[in-house]
């Protein structure tokens, strides 16, 4: 499966700081774009699975739980 999300990446003195406007609170930074690019890489995932998680907790366990791919 395939995420894409946008990066906005940009200078702040000797740092580049990078953001993803999709997901709320996912932040990076780094001397170069790459490492800002990485270290938002690495925030998105973390998100992403701390809020799945913390979904999941609430959900029946009678309830049938499938997987949904988007192309």
């Amino acid at each position: 499966m395939r995420n894409e999300f946008t990066a906005i990446i940009e200078r702040d003195g000797e740092w580049f700081i990078a953001y993803c406007p999709e997901i709320p609170g996912a932040n990076g930074q780094g001397r170069t774009k790459e490492e800002a690019r990485e270290s938002l890489a690495e925030a998105i995932a973390l998100i992403l699975e701390d809020r799945r998680e913390d979904c999941l907790r609430g959900v029946p366990p009678e309830a049938e739980r499938e997987t949904v791919v988007l192309t």
